[in-house]
């Protein structure tokens, strides 16, 4: 029988959804204070698979994923979402908010996000969050599965995904040469 053992550390990500850089700005700002030193910040690309969120937030929209120095347990996912639902309802413009903050995890073989919304492939984690596996390490990039974000599919974030891994890993590398 195998004895429980604590997880490998995780890197965690915000993939940002804005319309407006001053709004991705104060978002950044935010982020920082809650979680620390940004330590990847890809480029802005077009958020243009869905329509989904320009009702509320106009067009044309964009996404950047920011990434985090410290790496922690993936457990302190559930604490990330609801912060980042906080920081979003801190962001409101009235009624509508000014930017959509999909937060999560990498490690060496998977991309996890985290999600207050219930689906099949979705599972619960606490206190109404979920962990939803949106990719998996093989061949040499993180490949999406059937249910994963359209934007996240369709390679436009392999690259930024890349460097986090290849960050993240020299992290675990200087972890393990720390003495105990």
């Amino acid at each position: 029988m195998a004895s429980p053992q604590l997880p490998l550390l995780v890197k965690f990500f915000i993939a940002v959804l804005f319309k407006e850089p001053a709004a991705l700005e104060r978002a950044r700002r935010l982020f920082i204070a809650q979680w620390g030193p940004i330590d990847f910040e890809g480029s802005d690309r077009p958020f243009d698979t869905t329509d989904y969120y320009e009702r509320e937030m106009g067009k044309p929209l964009f996404r950047r994923i920011v990434s985090f120095e410290r790496l922690e347990q993936p457990a302190e996912m559930v604490g990330m979402k609801l912060s980042c639902n906080a920081i979003e309802d801190g962001l409101k413009d009235g009624n509508s908010r000014t930017v959509n903050c999909d937060c999560g995890y990498l490690d060496h073989n998977k991309v996890v996000l985290a999600s207050a919304k219930e689906a099949g492939q979705k599972i619960y984690i606490d206190k109404g969050i979920y962990a939803d596996l949106s990719g998996r390490y093989k061949d040499g990039k993180y490949r999406p599965f059937e249910w994963s974000f359209p934007d996240f599919k369709d390679g436009r974030y392999d690259a930024d995904l890349a460097r986090m891994r290849s960050v993240y890993l020299e992290q675990l590398r200087k972890e393990r040469r720390k003495p105990v």
